[in-house]
């Protein structure tokens, strides 16, 4: 079958969004829709200028017997904007309100467009980074680990406060919550990482950063190393944040739990991304 070059496009842009960070060769195209190289690569320029110019991303050409065609997404700052936007509005509503002062945000998670929207903008962050692995603990930071992942193309972990007889052999550590200031246990099945790798740390509220500490710790018994930490929300608080290098969406300024008022404000990601 020859493909026009009309039909080529659409089925490479449609590729190249599913499979982003990858590295393709242009014989696999070639091969694909039964055209030249040359043909292939006026065709990967078309789609990198169109990228480029609605924000969607970059494309990276390797050149080489080895080489191929990468796919960077990219989001625009106008983008980024109207998350935060949306997320200010969603979050501010009083009845979100918990004891301790937490936010119920089980029904953010659950939006799958929205969660797609957060681990979209949270990649884009580390797009030039090296990332192998996004870890977080269980339950609520797991949609928006796989959203994550999604772009930077890497697989997840899953951190876990008690071993399963499913997870195998696990290593585990102690560590102190840093809102409650208890000991607690976390596990992590030794399949689940390689030595060496570089891990992005999630999870969808953040109050003194004892959890993420604990994920920190956890990494080193692997000897991978720490690629960076991104929350949903974080809590401006009492305690001393234990973390002082990370990324966060919405911040939590201050809960009033007897008149049921709740203050936010833009996390550090603009912020943080500039520099």
């Amino acid at each position: 079958m020859k493909w026009k070059r009309s039909e080529r496009l659409v089925d490479i842009t449609r590729y190249l969004l599913e499979n982003p960070h990858k590295l393709i060769p242009l014989t696999l195209f070639a091969n694909r829709y039964n055209a030249a190289k040359s043909s292939i690569s006026e065709d990967l320029s078309i789609v990198k200028e169109t990228f480029e110019a609605i924000g969607t991303g970059s494309l990276m050409t390797l050149s080489g017997a080895s080489g191929g065609v990468r796919f960077i997404p990219q989001v625009p700052e106008e983008e980024v904007e109207s998350l935060i936007d949306q997320l200010l509005e969603q979050l501010g509503h009083t009845d979100r309100l918990l004891p301790g002062g937490y936010l119920f945000l089980n029904d953010i998670i659950g939006q799958p467009r929205l969660i797609d929207r957060i681990g979209k903008v949270i990649a884009s962050a580390f797009m030039n980074e090296k990332v192998d692995v996004i870890m977080t603990i269980a339950t609520k930071g797991i949609p928006i680990a796989h959203a994550i992942a999604r772009y930077l193309n890497v697989p997840v972990v899953v951190v876990r406060r008690d071993n399963k007889v499913t997870e195998g052999s696990t290593v585990s550590i102690n560590y102190v919550s840093g809102s409650t200031r208890r000991i607690q246990t976390m596990a992590l099945s030794k399949r689940s990482m390689k030595s060496g790798q570089r891990v992005l740390l999630t999870d969808d509220f953040m109050k003194a950063g004892g959890t993420m500490v604990g994920m920190k710790n956890l990494i080193e018994e692997f000897d991978c190393e720490l690629a960076g930490i991104a929350v949903l929300v974080e809590s401006e608080g009492s305690e001393q944040i234990l973390m002082d290098d990370y990324l966060s969406l919405v911040k939590l300024q201050s809960v009033d739990e007897i008149d049921r008022t709740i203050t936010l404000q833009r996390g550090n990601f603009k912020l943080k991304e500039e520099l």
